[in-house]
């Protein structure tokens, strides 16, 4: 039975790409490639299961970086532990990180502790942001679009007969801002 060398890439936001990730797993000599697809924080991944149905003793998993497998130090060090019982070998190109050596799975795992660590701190850092600007009276998010006027003139519009979808294009807004901002307003 012969080994394989198969990609596994991850992009998580409608910006992002994988024609950069699939470049460097070909250049690495992969014989397959996996590519999941907007997964934010959900756990489904349906590419990375595809792939490790087909994972068999001596395999080795390429990819680029190691924050594409795994979106915590937990998941990370989960699937690798997965992984190391099946007998597959993990390859981080970006980082250098080979696990099928003894000095490879102690570098892995103190880069995953401290890539945690890192986001651990960037959390806390933007908690504490966000704390300081509530307790200046300032608050995060969009600026309403209903003003006051915007909502007194739906409103009269509302009672005079005018359809909700007038009213929304008048005010540039969508039909269910009118609908909330009525509600709202008790009409």
């Amino acid at each position: 039975m012969t080994t394989k060398r198969i990609g596994y890439g991850r992009i998580s936001t409608v910006d992002q790409n994988a024609f950069s990730q699939e470049d460097a797993l070909r250049e690495a000599g992969v014989d397959q490639i996996f590519i999941d697809t907007f997964t934010g924080t959900k756990s489904s991944r349906p590419e990375l299961n595809r792939m490790k149905e087909q994972l068999r003793n001596g395999d080795t998993i390429v990819i680029t970086r190691l924050d594409r497998l795994g979106r915590s130090t937990k998941d990370l060090l989960n699937l690798v532990s997965e992984l190391d019982e099946i007998g597959v070998n993990l390859q981080v190109l970006e980082q250098k990180i080979n696990t099928s050596t003894p000095d490879g799975k102690l570098f892995f795992t103190m880069v995953a502790a401290f890539a945690e660590f890192e986001r651990e701190i960037m959390r806390s850092r933007t908690m504490d942001g966000l704390a300081a600007a509530r307790s200046r009276g300032r608050k995060g998010g969009r600026k309403p679009v209903m003003t006051a006027s915007k909502t007194q003139l739906a409103k009269k519009m509302y009672s005079e007969g005018t359809q909700v979808r007038e009213i929304a294009e008048t005010l540039g807004v969508s039909r269910p801002t009118i609908y909330r901002t009525l509600e709202l307003a008790g009409v």
